[in-house]
């Protein structure tokens, strides 16, 4: 897809936030309301856009290995549902919280929007210490927990997909789990399933390759050849992991990756095969040979070309934002950049391709699979990454000329593009009754 060469100019935010807040539900609705401004909408349908649809909240007690009950929290959240079904991710994470997850529910409303898919946007999270718990109790706690959120999910209503800390097996228990209680093999109920279960082709590493895709695009935009190009992964989970893979087979340098325990740095380049099997043995990238140990704070603030948050929220802040010397910030993980860091980095003409957008393939390829299981006929991998390296592609273009159009950054172009689509389709509906 033939892009300018040269980009518009990318002028701070009309609104400014008094102050920095790590909230990310506030920092959510902080991002819609800057496009609501740009967009001119009026003020009782940014009250309807910026509230969740469906909240649920449960109690989920499950019995543990030594016999004893615990109860813990779960959550689901259904931020709108103007486009299409909910869809979204479950986490587990002892740090889960009732905002953050309406936060990511609001997200994947505007991912879905940006990336053009016939979804709205859901979320849910338990918490929980997964590392602390064995994979019986995992499973228990799934099943629990899906039972009690069952009335509300569905293929029809909300389809939930992996996220932290859960992943293809967790997929399994709950389709099995709905499936055992409505009498009947539902694979829409979920994505990211395992493919013997229905699910798709290529879709473990989709979040991974279509950052890949718009990170060649911001390339071109910026004229960084990729191959030679520097990188930097935050966090070596499924995303970073595969994304270091699909950016060395590129002839892209890793020159340090990250986890929750730390970092290792070497600026003549790290083989990613190696690390992630290095991880597997040592749980951890730390102390791999041939590397030196950081901090991820340090690797925030590295000189590279390309750097890769795929951790969590809030790593890229009011703090550390001046310090940043990548040239491209590609969003891997959601969440990653406060408000008050974006007019930073657009001050220091970093081009930020925002989490909405730059990992938006899980999403993409999520639909693939629901679309897959409602008609079930399935495709080849390479025809799955084809659809997605064009719907990622036409997603960049549309953010870009968005961004040209009103003279704004990334981040803002894509929640104009994405609030437009899913207000015009509210408005288009109407209200019941």
């Amino acid at each position: 897809m033939a892009i300018a060469a040269k980009a518009a100019p990318a002028p701070l935010p009309r609104m400014t936030p008094p102050r920095e807040d790590l909230n990310p539900f506030r920092i959510a609705q902080y991002q819609f309301d800057v496009a609501a401004e740009y967009l001119k909408l009026d003020a009782g349908l940014r009250q309807v856009l910026r509230t969740p649809k469906r909240v649920m909240e449960v109690s989920i007690p499950v019995k543990m290995d030594n016999g004893q009950v615990k109860v813990f929290t779960g959550y689901r959240v259904q931020h709108n549902i103007a486009r299409g079904p909910a869809k979204g991710g479950i986490r587990y994470h002892p740090n889960v919280t009732l905002d953050e997850v309406k936060a990511l529910a609001a997200w994947m409303t505007w991912k879905t929007a940006t990336v053009n898919v016939p979804f709205g946007g859901g979320k849910g999270g338990v918490v929980c210490d997964p590392k602390r718990m064995s994979k019986t109790e995992l499973e228990r706690l799934t099943r629990r927990y899906i039972s009690e959120i069952l009335p509300i999910i569905g293929p029809d209503r909300d389809i939930p997909a992996p996220d932290v800390y859960t992943d293809a097996q967790t997929m399994a228990w709950i389709m099995d789990t709905y499936s055992m209680t409505v009498g009947y093999s539902a694979l829409g109920v979920v994505t990211g399933k395992p493919v013997s279960l229905g699910g798709s082709e290529g879709r473990n590493e989709a979040t991974a390759r279509g950052c890949l895709y718009v990170i060649e695009e911001a390339c071109q935009l910026k004229k960084i050849p990729l191959r030679g190009a520097t990188v930097a992964i935050q966090g070596f989970g499924n995303a970073g992991s595969i994304a270091a893979q699909l950016l060395a087979a590129r002839r892209a340098k890793i020159v340090a990756v990250s986890d929750s325990r730390g970092g290792a740095y070497n600026p003549r380049g790290i083989d990613p095969t190696r690390a992630l099997r290095y991880k597997e043995r040592a749980g951890t990238v730390v102390g791999m040979p041939g590397t030196s140990r950081i901090s991820n704070d340090e690797l925030l603030t590295l000189k590279c070309d390309i750097l890769i948050p795929a951790a969590l929220e809030n790593c890229i802040t009011l703090d550390n934002a001046d310090l940043i010397r990548a040239k491209i910030i590609a969003e891997a993980a959601n969440g990653p950049t406060t408000p008050r860091a974006d007019e930073i980095l657009a001050r220091k003409n970093i081009l930020v391709l925002p989490d909405i957008l730059a990992n938006a393939g899980g999403v993409t390829v999520s639909y693939f699979e629901w679309a897959q299981n409602l008609q079930g006929y399935f495709w080849q991998e390479d025809e799955v990454n084809r659809r997605l390296e064009f719907v990622m592609k036409r997603a960049f273009h549309d953010v870009y000329q968005t961004a040209r159009k009103y003279h704004v950054h990334f981040r803002t172009a894509a929640y104009i593009l994405a609030v437009g689509r899913v207000a015009e389709a509210t408005t288009v509906r109407g209200l019941f009754p």
